[in-house]
């Protein structure tokens, strides 16, 4: 019978590694399949990644380019148009918006004036533009900043 601990592999589904450095009888001693001499014949033989050489590496050779702001404010951006999903006069925080998979909820929240709202809603985020809070006070809700 057939259980966990007597499972085997079928014959010859597992190759046993190839044993180098074990006396000239087994074909790979002494040089080990290495040959004679020579950077690769030797431990810790090979260049690093990107080595050209000895010429002046690619990376090296293009100048660098750029300006990466440690200080950026990043900010999940939700448009007026996607809060439609919500029913009238809903309270819409950032939970909420969460839980609708419209943010991540790493960042904090900009609501964005791209698209018309249907509905009468209380929105709850730490930033609005000007257009998207005209859109929903047009529309009779109401706006909240953290």
């Amino acid at each position: 019978m057939v259980e966990l601990w007597n499972l085997k592999p079928p014959k010859g589904a597992i190759k046993s590694k190839k044993r180098l450095g074990r006396g000239t009888g087994s074909g790979v001693g002494k040089t080990s399949g290495r040959g004679d001499k020579g950077q690769k014949a030797r431990s810790g033989g090979t260049k690093g990644r990107g080595f050209e050489g000895g010429q002046m590496p690619l990376i090296r050779r293009l100048p660098k380019k750029g300006f990466s702001n440690p200080f950026k404010k990043v900010y999940d951006i939700v448009n007026v148009y996607q809060l439609n999903r919500f029913n009238e006069g809903e309270e819409v925080s950032i939970e909420k918006m969460k839980e609708y998979g419209l943010i991540t909820g790493k960042n904090p929240v900009k609501i964005l004036g791209k698209g018309e709202i249907e509905k009468k809603l209380v929105v709850i985020a730490n930033r609005f533009s000007k257009s998207a809070m005209e859109k929903i006070k047009l529309k009779g809700g109401e706006v909240r900043v953290i």
